[in-house]
């Protein structure tokens, strides 16, 4: 499902009389009121959660930032976790009966300031009990037809396998680390001091020799990981695949959605082996969310869920090329 059709009023109109910052703020804005016009129409509701929990994000992969919450009349300083994005919180809802809901925050996490990365930027995150990941996918292809001028809305699909072997001819689901090496090697990426884990070579070669030209010509789904790379997705056991996908728009990574995991015993499990990688690589352990793992044995329905990263968005509507071209302000001037 490729819808063609797009919301040209959500297409920002260039003034010259109007002032580059209100130009600015007036986009983001408009994008805003779009975004919230597209799920009022299918009756997702828009909910809001708390920034700070005792309990954080556990994927090695991800920094949290903490903040020192204790005060003069607390023996013990009581740290909170700053959300890198408000997915348990919103499954605490959804588990609690909410419904299809969504959510405009901003999120946090320790990255390094670059053309893609903030330590602080603006997401969108919204969960749909009773759909597929497939049906999802659909959904944010509508989304972005709504947004965007005509002619930059048709999407394509491909698996994870299919795109590595068109690529690179490879068989990147059956391929071991040294396959994944020699693949490196030949297209010329020289890694020293590089682990044999197989995800990580996997991400190298994708990071560098596939992404850059994904989206290019129209946004790209990527779909079907390695069971390995399932985050908080479902696996599919009979082909030990990961229902999970990424969308790619000029190669830039702008979501990544999943067939949500329901198990909570699975949930708790991938936590405790997150910080046993944590604590192999010196990181610091994380609170594990057992008030999310309390509300899913209470019952969690049958969900897909995606979280898109707005200010790369609106670098893909603006046809800015730094984040920094679609920020108001400077992480060093604020």
């Amino acid at each position: 499902m490729t819808p063609a059709v797009a919301n040209m009023s959500a297409a920002p109109k260039i003034d010259a009389s109007v002032s580059p910052c209100r130009e600015l703020v007036l986009s983001r804005a408009r994008m805003y009121a779009d975004i919230r016009a597209f799920f009022h129409e299918r009756g997702v509701l828009e909910v809001e959660t708390p920034v700070f929990s005792l309990a954080g994000n556990t994927d090695p992969a991800i920094d949290s930032v903490v903040a020192d919450f204790s005060s003069p009349f607390e023996n013990e300083a009581s740290l909170r976790y700053a959300h890198t994005s408000p997915e348990f919180a919103m499954k605490r809802l959804l588990a609690a009966g909410s419904g299809a809901i969504y959510q405009i925050c901003k999120v946090f996490r320790k990255e390094e300031c670059g053309r893609l990365h903030r330590p602080e930027f603006s997401m969108l995150e919204w969960y749909r009990p009773g759909m597929s990941y497939h049906a999802l996918m659909d959904e944010l292809a509508e989304l972005l037809a709504w947004l965007m001028p005509a002619g930059r809305a048709d999407t394509e699909r491909i698996s994870y396998a299919d795109l590595f072997q068109r690529e690179l001819k490879l068989d990147v689901l059956s391929a071991g680390v040294a396959e994944l090496k020699d693949c490196a090697h030949e297209n010329g990426l020289e890694v020293v001091g590089f682990d044999d884990d197989y995800d990580n070579w996997a991400s190298l070669l994708l990071a560098n020799l596939i992404e850059p030209g994904l989206g290019v010509d129209n946004p790209v789904f990527v779909y079907d990981y390695p069971s390995s790379q399932a985050a908080l997705a479902q696996i599919r056991h009979e082909d030990n695949i990961a229902e999970r996908f990424e969308l790619y728009i000029n190669g830039v990574e702008i979501a990544n959605g999943y067939q949500e995991l329901t198990d909570a015993q699975i949930y708790l499990e991938r936590f405790e082996n997150d910080n046993k990688k944590r604590k192999l690589s010196g990181l610091a352990e994380i609170k594990v969310d057992h008030w999310l793992i309390k509300d899913i044995l209470s019952g969690f329905p049958d969900s897909s869920g995606v979280a898109l990263g707005l200010d790369r968005l609106l670098m893909v509507m603006l046809n800015a090329v730094d984040i920094q071209e679609v920020l108001h302000f400077h992480v060093d001037d604020i």
